[in-house]
């Protein structure tokens, strides 16, 4: 049994890296505009361009590069996935919204994020009593 709990606690920890990672790349991203995207449905581009213009994209990703450290470093990994959430599924109503087509990336940040937050389960208990 302790082989088995020993397996879920380097898989989290790999995926927790992994994450990071993730996040740091895309969130770096919101200062330095190094990935080329390619183009959006003109209303997707009309709104994003308005979210760029007041500074909620560089806000993104003070909030992306802040859950990456966490999550790497493992301190407060807990509050950053539940403080994620909300940029995730911002992403996937953006692009089920505005454009389906590039989907993909904002469902790959969901699917992590609810990882973290399983992975995290535990420290929600006290939260979560009535």
């Amino acid at each position: 049994m302790s082989e088995l709990k020993e397996k879920k606690r380097k898989m989290s920890i790999v995926i927790r890296f992994i994450f990071g990672v993730f996040l740091l790349f895309f969130g770096f991203d919101h200062f330095f505009n190094y990935i080329p995207f390619p183009e959006m449905a003109p209303e997707a581009t009309a709104y994003f361009g308005n979210l760029s213009s007041t500074g909620a994209m560089q806000l993104v990703g003070l909030v992306e590069i802040a859950a990456a450290l966490a999550f790497i470093l493992n301190k407060y990994g807990a509050l950053m996935a539940v403080i994620l959430m909300s940029v995730s599924v911002n992403a996937v109503l953006f692009h089920i919204a505005l454009d389906l087509p590039k989907i993909f990336g904002a469902l790959t940040l969901l699917g992590f994020n609810i990882i973290m937050l399983y992975i995290y389960r535990r420290q929600y208990v006290s939260l979560l009593k009535a």
